[in-house]
């Protein structure tokens, strides 16, 4: 969509602004190539609270009154790009040590820190219900996202059938119910899975989270991407605070943690652990 054939004008000064209100409030650091899309979405947003323009939006959010519309602000910009068992290597790892952590510790703890619509944290629930034997273990997930709306979905456990299609026929049998009637083309996470995950909005940028450790795994995979370097070195000094010494941390596929290798040493595919003193 062209300037000229855009419904709403939508100047440079705007979207600078846009830029600097997403990263004082999420740390998120957009491109300046990302104009058209932050357009697309906040556009929705515009038509939603029936605006004429920018303008008026940015100074609701400036606005008292309009606190309550910043969440739907970080909505809006937010990219959840997620499935099941998504770099699949990942689980293969975490399976391998939840027996170990399991024996030392009793209680297994995770965290799922970009929760998205819930696609990960069952993943790590399946995996654990199969590397421990049983649907009755000694596990918890927490699962957080910054995104309301997409943790709301997670919460609901329910996809589309075609989000189950690549995984095997027994995993389908044995962790989802094919819906029926209304419900037709879709599947829900087993009630027993769901039990094991505890769902909570987090904005990695605040300055006390609602959580405490230790845990012996954390889960925050392609959202680094998404920061500078002085908020990356600043959440992953705050994750060494919480996991247990023999913990990991799961990053993205193309993540490298350097800029923190005094407290971080690779052990894996985009596996980290404590380096060792």
């Amino acid at each position: 969509m062209t300037l000229e054939t855009q419904e709403f004008a939508f100047s440079s000064a705007q979207f600078e602004e846009i830029r600097r209100l997403l990263y004082a409030r999420a740390g998120i650091a957009l491109t300046e190539h990302k104009q058209s899309m932050v357009y697309a979405r906040l556009a929705r947003r515009l038509r939603s609270l029936n605006m004429g323009d920018f303008s008026d939006y940015l100074r609701l959010l400036h606005a008292p009154q309009g606190e309550a519309e910043w969440q739907s602000f970080i909505n809006a910009l937010t990219t959840n790009l997620t499935s099941f068992f998504r770099e699949d290597h990942h689980f293969q790892a975490l399976g391998e040590l939840l027996p170990l952590w399991q024996r030392e510790y009793g209680q297994v703890r995770l965290w799922c820190a970009a929760a998205s619509t819930g696609e990960e944290a069952y993943s790590m629930a399946i995996t654990a219900v199969e590397s421990l034997g049983g649907l009755q273990i000694p596990l918890r997930i927490t699962a957080t996202d910054i995104d309301t709306e997409v943790l709301h979905k997670a919460e609901s456990a329910t996809y589309p059938l075609s989000a189950i299609d690549a995984l095997s026929l027994e995993r389908k049998r044995t962790f989802f119910l094919r819906g029926r009637g209304a419900h037709l083309g879709y599947a829900r996470v087993r009630a027993e899975i769901r039990a094991l995950i505890d769902f909570c909005q987090l904005n990695l940028l605040d300055p006390h989270w609602p959580l405490s450790g230790p845990f012996d795994a954390i889960f925050c995979r392609n959202v680094f991407i998404y920061f500078d370097k002085a908020t990356q070195n600043s959440i992953l000094r705050r994750f060494a605070e919480l996991l247990r010494p023999q913990g990991r941390l799961f990053v993205g596929h193309s993540e490298v943690l350097n800029q923190v290798a005094d407290l971080w040493q690779p052990c894996g595919r985009t596996i980290y652990r404590l380096r060792r003193i």
